[in-house]
């Protein structure tokens, strides 16, 4: 089960984009909570402690304890807008949680003893990672913040496919679902192959290239001298 996290904010009643700006310009991070068949509330964050927490892996995949004006509520990242060189978040979008709904959630994967493997240690052979995370579908209790791998027998050729990865109870893939097209590699160990490049073979009767020297042209044979 995945830890729950905690973050504080406070309700707003200001809105539009004027009311935005205002906040941002004080430190603040406008933001609203949906879902759960209540009324959307406006709420906003300290800038730079929410920014700390949006470092970490579990802030976009794990169920998030908001205390909204001391008012706990479950919800899940959405959607969040950041500016577009500076490190500032502009807005962030949250969904309320119902216990006993499941739940669609992206949670990354992470890929243990890849050095360890038969493939991690040969020379001559590339580790891709195609999918570095994956949908979920599992109740919000059943959560976990990221999937593991274990890839300590992987070899030269083998794939790793979305279907072999190993999922805690009650939680479950949905794309599977729909066909095998959908059972994706995950992690592929391939041989490394260098490509070399013949220079093609000058064409008969081509013309030089530019810069070099033309061939000489046959010098005329002299002409005789008549005999008087």
């Amino acid at each position: 089960m995945a830890q729950i996290h905690e973050i504080a904010a406070v309700g707003r009643t200001d809105q539009g984009k004027g009311a935005s700006r205002r906040l941002r310009r004080a430190g603040q991070v406008p933001a609203i909570v949906y879902g759960a068949g209540e009324p959307p509330q406006n709420i906003q964050f300290e800038h730079n402690t929410l920014a700390l927490a949006a470092r970490n892996e579990w802030f976009s995949s794990s169920i998030l304890d908001l205390l909204i004006d001391g008012k706990r509520q479950k919800v899940l990242l959405r959607d969040v807008q950041k500016h577009p060189f500076k490190p500032q978040l502009l807005h962030l979008d949250f969904l309320r949680i119902n216990e006993n709904q499941a739940i669609r959630v992206r949670v990354p994967l992470h890929f243990l003893n890849q050095e360890k493997s038969p493939a991690g240690k040969a020379s001559g052979v590339v580790v891709s990672h195609n999918i570095t995370e994956v949908e979920i579908s599992c109740l919000p209790k059943d959560l976990p913040e990221y999937l593991e791998i274990d890839l300590i027998d992987l070899k030269l050729g083998d794939i790793v496919h979305v279907s072999d990865i190993k999922l805690p109870a009650g939680v479950e893939i949905p794309e599977l679902k729909l066909g095998k097209e959908h059972d994706h590699p995950v992690v592929t160990a391939q041989e490394i192959r260098e490509e070399v490049e013949e220079a093609p073979e000058a064409a008969e009767g081509a013309a030089p290239a530019e810069g070099a020297a033309a061939p000489a042209a046959p010098e005329p044979a002299a002409e005789k001298k008549e005999e008087k």
